[in-house]
């Protein structure tokens, strides 16, 4: 999920330069599952901490390794950018509040487009971290709101499966729309 744009020349080149790593709507990967995460070690750190950069840079508040390429179930978030980022490794909802939010939506592997997703207003997950210790969390908010998202990806879900018809059809035309050619 995108954060904002900014208008520093230097931190929109860091950002379209994240943007080339980060696969787009349409390629094969973003609706394949992700296999769980067996193996913690160096480079599992290692590939969470290059996820973190990458969605820093490329101005989001949440990345999956799909989005990457990678199909495994790990993500980061920081969906407050005053508080670290954090990588769940292997993360599964358990449990969700029947309230739902509709709230704007983007997605780092949907360029510029927006919808309004329903989401629940809270969950309760459980995850590993990077040393495979399993934990569970209860988040609420907008911080429940990234997580679902991110945990969508690892399931081969995007926010385009998640809005109505019709802001499905409208976002799928301005896709199409920004992959033409400037005349």
């Amino acid at each position: 999920m995108p954060r904002r744009s900014f208008e520093d020349p230097d931190r929109e080149a860091a950002r379209l330069a994240a943007l080339e790593f980060i696969r787009q709507y349409g390629d094969p990967v973003l609706r394949t599952p992700a296999e769980r995460v067996e193996v913690f070690d160096e480079a599992l750190v290692a590939e969470a901490h290059e996820m973190t950069r990458l969605m820093a840079d490329g101005r989001g508040v949440g990345l999956a390794a799909p989005q990457l390429g990678r199909l495994r179930r790990l993500i980061v978030v920081q969906p407050d950018e005053d508080e670290p980022a954090h990588a769940l490794v292997n993360p599964e909802i358990i449990a969700r509040s029947e309230e739902e939010e509709i709230a704007i939506e983007g997605c780092l592997s949907i360029g510029e487009v927006n919808v309004e997703v329903p989401r629940a207003v809270e969950v309760r997950i459980r995850a590993q971290d990077l040393n495979g210790t399993e934990f569970e969390a209860d988040l609420e908010g907008f911080a429940a709101r990234v997580v679902q998202h991110e945990i969508d990806h690892l399931d081969g879900i995007l926010v385009l499966d998640r809005t109505t018809p019709e802001d499905r059809r409208a976002a799928l035309a301005e896709l199409r729309e920004s992959l033409l050619p400037s005349a």
